[in-house]
């Protein structure tokens, strides 16, 4: 059975179980829903000419220098599958809306600000919606940030949305590992948001932050044995990424497999 990723804030449980989102894509907006069958999706305005991608991880891909207990955890999980956000806006806002806060919190956080000021999109499973847009964002009154408690985010935002305007059409076309040394160029967007950004988009996994403290903790629970540094050590990062080496496929497999487990966990 393949496990879909469920660790993008817009992803929420129907009533049978199942995994439904709205997305935007080049050129309409959809609705995606998981269930036993698999993916389905609907283009509900615009047209179809951009669809939705699904990045599949197979831990067959993972690294062979992996400790035996962290393989034996990601084995077990299987096939995963991830959507690839089709909107880099959504990617950039999600990443920012992660800044300073915790990951319930900052779900909470993004849900509001799209049921607040996005697009809404009516499905089968009720009411959805969709990150508001650049220019909408532009036109947001600072009270409007403060009322569902973005007033921290305001500033960054507000910064993204006009580097988002004058560059989106270079940025559309970088890879991963480019497009996120692009997205450092705008204030208060650090390595950790730019990577996270650049990886929801990409659905590259090789550029996430690896030291992230999901993936941590994931790991260190997938195989509470292995002798894990320690929190405030900065050697986290190398050993991961050591065990991958220059194989970027591999370094994609074993972190997203890893956060795959974490969201298939809870």
């Amino acid at each position: 059975m393949t496990v879909l990723t469920t660790d993008h804030p817009a992803w929420t449980e129907t009533e049978s179980g199942g995994r439904v989102r709205a997305v935007r894509t080049a050129s309409g907006l959809w609705v995606l829903s998981w269930d036993r069958d698999g993916l389905n999706m609907r283009c509900v305005d615009g047209t179809e000419d951009a669809k939705p991608t699904l990045v599949s991880t197979n831990p067959d891909c993972l690294p062979s220098s992996v400790p035996g207990g962290l393989r034996s955890g990601l084995d077990r999980l299987g096939v995963s599958q991830r959507l690839a956000n089709p909107w880099l806006w959504d990617a950039i806002t999600t990443a920012i809306l992660r800044q300073v806060v915790r990951a319930g919190q900052a779900r909470k956080l993004y849900r509001e600000w799209c049921g607040a000021y996005g697009t809404r999109v009516d499905s089968p499973f009720g009411e959805l919606a969709t990150a508001p847009s650049a220019g909408d964002v532009l036109a947001l009154a600072d009270e409007q940030f403060d009322d569902i408690g973005a007033k921290f985010h305001r500033g960054v935002l507000r910064a993204a949305a006009e580097h988002y305007e004058r560059h989106s059409a270079d940025w559309l076309g970088m890879k991963a590992p480019e497009l996120a040394s692009a997205l450092t160029a705008v204030p208060r967007i650090g390595p950790w948001t730019a990577a996270a950004a650049a990886t929801d988009f990409t659905g590259d996994f090789s550029v996430y932050p690896h030291d992230d403290l999901a993936v941590r903790t994931w790991a260190t629970q997938i195989a509470p044995h292995y002798p894990w540094p320690d929190k405030k050590d900065k050697a986290f990062g190398p050993l991961w990424t050591g065990w991958a080496g220059p194989d970027r496929t591999a370094l994609h497999t074993l972190t997203l497999s890893t956060l795959t487990w974490g969201s298939h966990a809870r």
